[in-house]
């Protein structure tokens, strides 16, 4: 640009000083503005910290010299601030956070539920994962973690219970607000929320998605399948050690049209992470022949890693008979919709698809007799000692309040709770809506005297007749009503399965508003333990190799930071 104003625009600028003082390099141009002002400093370095937590980076981040020469270039009036700072804001935006969180929870009506678990970091230090649900007002589905609790004692039964109470108490839960706990299989977790149902009427229900990985875990349990998903794994082992086999694997993918996707690996605690491999390496498989049938690869003598016909055929098989159940276990692992209400349904489309299918290999027979035994007895004391807490949820569920999976009695049985149950809450509503609107009068009364008025019209205090027929009434009047809405509700057409519950509550709380009430009690609670599982996905990108001398204590602030950025801004 200067060489073309001295060819084209002569005199000017003016050769000299004057001249110089007008060229500008970037540098000088990036550093015209002055230092930032305390406002402006603040904006930076609190969203530097969001940056942090939003993208579980460690805090040590703030050191690196990439980073501060990024943030130079980017407002070199601005002064980045040690880690040591950075951590003591993470601590301040915790304690607003927690706060906030405690605000939230106290300010919802309906009950919640708590889901738990329990991880052990890189660090090899325990952590107990809890989180709580809720259904807001406006019919949305809140999910929150409460804490990565650090553990130190031993994981008894009594101290799981004790740990759980802690964290309620902590947050101004009372005890009477949590409907139930969602937990694995496990047995010192199990005989915990015992120990707090026994204590407290929480309900004790157990994750879905472990119950299938229990039932998976046992019907894969046969020689011929062991057998070929073994040969599976060490076929794909073998292509991602081999950068050759690799390679090659990528040109036949080319050659055939095929989608060049890499092979994966399954992990032995995960049924699914099997099912996913033999997924991929049945989409792979004539690029996984032709590669392994290429002179350059065979010549070394791994012809003998490709699979036989007959285990083939059990790996397509046994991904036909996988399907079903991946399709549930991801479909319940979610949060922002009500899923335990769809578990009866969800184990009687299971049955009914495992055993209308038709295989004929008798691994996968194996593997059907095995998976229906497995189903039907984990599901037992669901299914047959009616009515509990996942039955109510379904029945409160307007797209399964038929119960088409019990029988008549059954159904009967359920109805009768459920108007049991929305009685008592609506005398509950009865009473505060009296104490709401009885207080003012009240303190407006305080200077007369009763007595005065009772002895001028020579009624005795203590007779107090007809407010005892009054209560009779309002009593007859509130079971009326209850039976009532409760007869309407449960003779309506059910909601087709596609369709959203809580939008159709939303739609239907004035038409039934004490089955409203309880319904948020009832479809908040998650059909598996997977927020609280999540909590330590989180958990471990923060315990990082390079992290892992961080303390307990600052781990669960950047999790619950991280998992509730919703509670941030407020």
């Amino acid at each position: 640009m200067n060489e073309h104003m001295k060819r084209k625009h002569v005199g000017f600028p003016e050769e000299g000083e004057t001249s110089r003082r007008k060229r500008r390099t970037m540098t000088e141009f990036v550093q015209q503005n002055g230092p930032c002002s305390p406002q402006q400093s603040a904006i930076i370095t609190d969203s530097v910290m969001k940056m942090l937590v939003a993208d579980m980076r460690p805090l040590s981040m703030v050191e690196d010299r990439g980073f501060k020469s990024m943030i130079s270039v980017l407002n070199p009036g601005y002064t980045l601030p040690s880690r040591t700072h950075f951590t003591n804001l993470v601590e301040r935006k915790y304690q607003e956070a927690f706060q906030n969180v405690k605000d939230a929870i106290s300010a919802n009506e309906s009950r919640i539920a708590l889901t738990a678990d329990i991880w052990t970091s890189i660090a090899t230090e325990a952590f107990l994962g809890i989180t709580c649900h809720y259904i807001a007002e406006e019919w949305k589905m809140i999910s929150i973690c409460l804490t990565t609790m650090p553990l130190e004692d031993r994981h008894t039964a009594a101290n799981i219970a004790e740990w759980l109470e802690e964290v309620t108490e902590r947050f101004e839960i009372p005890p009477q607000k949590i409907i139930g706990i969602v937990h694995d299989n496990g047995a010192k977790i199990v005989a915990a929320a015992k120990i707090l149902a026994d204590t407290h009427g929480w309900a004790s229900i157990r994750c879905t998605g472990h119950t299938l990985q229990l039932v998976i875990s046992a019907a894969l349990k046969n020689p011929g399948i062991e057998s070929a998903v073994s040969a599976a794994r060490g076929l794909v082992e073998h292509f991602k050690k081999s950068e050759l086999a690799g390679s090659k694997l990528k040109e036949k993918q080319k050659q055939m049209g095929t989608s060049e996707h890499k092979l994966l690996r399954d992990v032995s605690t995960r049924w699914n992470s099997t099912y996913y491999m033999v997924e991929r390496l049945l989409e792979q498989r004539w690029p996984v022949t032709a590669t392994l049938s290429d002179p350059s690869v065979a010549q070394r003598g791994k012809h003998y890693l490709d699979l036989k016909p007959d285990q083939w055929s059990i790996l397509e098989e046994l991904s036909s008979a996988l399907k079903p159940f991946e399709c549930g276990t991801v479909f319940m692992s979610g949060q922002e919709y009500v899923t335990l209400s769809s578990v009866p349904d969800l184990v009687k489309g299971l049955l009914r698809s495992n055993e209308g299918a038709s295989f004929e290999s008798s691994p996968l027979k194996s593997f059907q007799a095995t998976a229906t035994d497995q189903l039907q007895s984990r599901w037992k004391e669901i299914l047959e000692h009616v009515p509990n807490t996942v039955i109510l949820s379904s029945a409160l569920d307007p797209r399964f309040r038929k119960l088409n999976f019990l029988s008549p009695e059954q159904i009967i049985n359920v109805q009768a709770k459920v108007q049991t149950e929305a009685l008592a809450l609506r005398r509950e509503m009865v009473v505060q809506q009296q104490m709401t609107t009885t207080s003012p009068v009240i303190r407006d009364a305080e200077p007369s005297t009763s007595t005065d008025s009772h002895s001028l019209l020579d009624v005795p205090l203590e007779s107090g007749g007809s407010s005892e027929e009054e209560e009779g009434r309002l009593e007859e009047d509130i079971n009326t009503q209850v039976r009532n809405e409760v007869q309407a509700y449960f003779a309506e057409k059910p909601l087709p399965k596609e369709g959203n519950p809580l939008s159709w509550w939303k739609g239907n709380q004035e038409k039934f508003p004490t089955l409203a009430k309880l319904a948020k009690s009832f479809l908040c609670i998650p059909g598996t333990s997977t927020p609280s599982e999540r909590l330590f996905s989180a958990a471990g990108n923060i315990v990082c190799k390079k992290r892992a001398s961080l303390s307990p204590k600052h781990v669960n602030m950047l999790t619950f930071l991280h998992s509730n950025t919703q509670f941030l801004e407020q």
